[in-house]
């Protein structure tokens, strides 16, 4: 279960003064859970990127060769204070993100070791920018994507699981969870089998997807349409990265209050523990090896699809 990790990151961080230090000092009981905070000034204010490294057993800090999970929450800010009181839309990606290590630093200490390394990333924001977008308005955030990326996304990790809010839209019409298929260096792959598989094992039900387009996985600020950051961390690392929305079934603004639901938020991050399980122990592929050299062999690098493009 993971809903009292959930419900405790979010009170947390559902505070005017909400922190990286405060996020870090939910893991002072767990001294083999390593967190770091920097805190980053942006043209529109600052936040707080938090960094947690729960080891594993056969992990890469401990001189194995275990594979290296990356959990990322993504979002705009926790808060638009002024303008909004309290907790927005768009926090519930980093509450995942935060419950998730939460839960893994627990189930360590009560001796259940992943066998390779979990690095989770996000940041805190608790008074971050609003922007405009269609349907519904988006949060923006004190730093660019670029800054985002530079903090959240680490070389060490060989996959990553994006968790972000995604119910600014007309497309996926689901509350609950869902996954898009797997982006790599500019390809946007067949969804995995083995994360449709432990979705369904996790939820109950049959699993739901979500579509993304060529403009999703480019980087922000090359002025096409992104159905939001979900995929940004695909810009920014050669590994497979894979979003876990939080999704609703009606298009719900980024900037509202009131809009997240504990039970969706838990549920994003049973789904994260069990991926980071499977895939530190290497019973859970992103993507088939053989089929990406392929498509690499006939059609060449997509790699530009990770820049800002050639100029006109």
């Amino acid at each position: 279960m993971s809903l009292k990790q959930t419900l405790t990151v979010y009170e947390t961080v559902d505070n005017a003064h909400a922190s990286g230090q405060k996020v870090k000092q939910l893991f002072n009981q767990y001294p083999d859970v390593t967190v770091t905070v920097q805190t980053v000034e942006g043209e529109k204010g600052n936040t707080d990127f938090v960094k947690i490294l729960i080891p594993g057993e056969k992990g890469k800090t401990a001189g194995g060769t275990a594979p290296t999970f990356g959990i990322v929450g993504r979002l705009g800010g926790l808060g638009a204070r002024p303008s909004r009181i309290g907790l927005v839309s768009d926090g519930d990606g980093a509450i995942a993100a935060v419950a998730s290590a939460l839960k893994l630093a627990e189930m360590k200490e009560k001796g259940d070791h992943l066998p390779g390394d979990v690095i989770v990333t996000t940041h805190i924001c608790p008074d971050a920018p609003t922007q405009p977008h269609e349907p519904v308005d988006f949060m923006g955030s004190p730093v660019d994507i670029l800054t985002m990326n530079r903090y959240e996304v680490v070389p060490e990790v060989d996959a990553i699981l994006s968790i972000d809010t995604t119910k600014g839209n007309r497309v996926i019409n689901h509350k609950g969870i869902a996954i898009s298929p797997t982006v790599k260096e500019g390809y946007i792959l067949r969804i995995s089998e083995d994360l449709l598989r432990i979705m369904e094992m996790c939820t109950g039900q049959l699993p739901v997807t979500f579509p993304i387009t060529m403009q999703d996985i480019t980087p922000y600020g090359n002025d096409v349409y992104h159905i939001n950051s979900i995929l940004q961390p695909a810009v920014a690392t050669s590994s497979p990265v894979v979003g876990l929305a939080i999704t609703a079934q009606s298009a719900v603004p980024g900037c509202g209050t009131g809009a997240s639901h504990e039970v969706d938020i838990a549920l994003a991050v049973k789904v994260a523990v069990e991926v980071a399980k499977e895939y530190t122990r290497g019973t859970c592929s992103f993507y088939d090896e053989q089929e990406f050299a392929h498509l690499n062999k006939l059609y060449g690098s997509m790699k530009i699809l990770q820049t800002m493009g050639r100029a006109e």
